[in-house]
């Protein structure tokens, strides 16, 4: 009876976490154990505010510990990242990334980084020259092996009861993020991340995602689906979630996402990214 009772648990927060991440598309899988790991994922929102607890050494090292516990190409481990806890230097980085005060409040700013230095080094104490590192494939796989374990990190704190939120702007200047951070060659900040306990007044919600149709494809892609009844159902889902929240945001998810693609200006200097890459030592052949 007891194990019978745990499974509606599971299968009624099943339906409540897929009510909460689609909208209108309600129905989770039936037929499926919700483990806690994915119970966590599906429960992911945006934390901006903290309150003034601190997060400890132990917790920053069992975050580390996540994050290297993801895969990473060849096992070359092509990131890096530096945890930053100085008030000034979140305000600096604050500044950078357009003025996002919860960089400045977080207890805890994460930056990670691609990493071609380290093996550069590594290479050169060998007596090798590492020519590969000159080519676009290399700085992929060191962005994407960054990517991979900020998000081992996140699901990590997540777990624990932390909040998150992803900081795209150390991108808006990368240079400067370089020197605030005393970063050598080879080495580029890719995102940062705030890090804390939520303020007890908080307001993060699980944000609406498009709907599985619009993104799972069977064997060929589906092109009609990128234009289909699922886009239109998105937007009136983003209304109705902009308007429960009291989110000024008339245009609709496809409007707004649109426009964000229309001009440079959107990019907030990233379009210099290429060059900026080359002068931080990325060749990019």
């Amino acid at each position: 009876m007891q194990a019978e009772r745990s499974r509606d648990t599971g299968a009624n927060l099943l339906e409540s976490l897929f009510e909460r991440r689609y909208g209108a598309e309600r129905s989770g899988p039936s037929a499926v154990r919700l483990t806690d790991a994915i119970a966590t994922m599906l429960a992911h929102r945006s934390v901006r505010d903290y309150s003034e607890r601190a997060v400890s050494d132990d917790v920053l090292q069992l975050l580390v510990a996540a994050a290297q516990s993801a895969p990473t190409s060849s096992n070359l481990q092509l990131w890096s990242v530096v945890a930053v806890r100085d008030a000034e230097r979140r305000r600096v980085l604050s500044k950078i990334a357009s003025g996002q005060r919860h960089i400045a409040q977080c207890p805890l700013f994460l930056v990670w980084l691609a990493d071609h230095h380290r093996l550069a080094s590594i290479a050169t104490q060998r007596d090798i020259v590492p020519e590969a590192l000159d080519y676009l494939e290399m700085t992929v796989m060191a962005i994407v092996d960054a990517a991979l374990a900020a998000q081992n990190a996140v699901v990590a704190a997540e777990s624990l009861g932390l909040g998150t939120v992803y900081i795209g702007g150390m991108r808006n200047d990368p240079q400067r993020v370089a020197e605030t951070l005393g970063l050598p060659p080879r080495t580029v900040a890719v995102f940062g991340l705030c890090v804390g306990w939520p303020a007890k007044d908080a307001v993060a919600e699980v944000k609406p995602r498009l709907a599985q149709r619009a993104v799972l494809h069977h064997e060929l892609y589906d092109d009609a689906r990128t234009r289909g009844a699922e886009i239109a159902a998105y937007d009136r889902t983003m209304r109705c979630f902009y308007d429960q929240h009291g989110i000024g945001n008339p245009e609709g998810w496809t409007a707004h996402s649109a426009g964000r693609v229309a001009t440079t200006r959107g990019l907030h200097g990233r379009d210099l990214l290429g060059s900026i890459l080359k002068a931080l030592g990325f060749a990019q052949r």
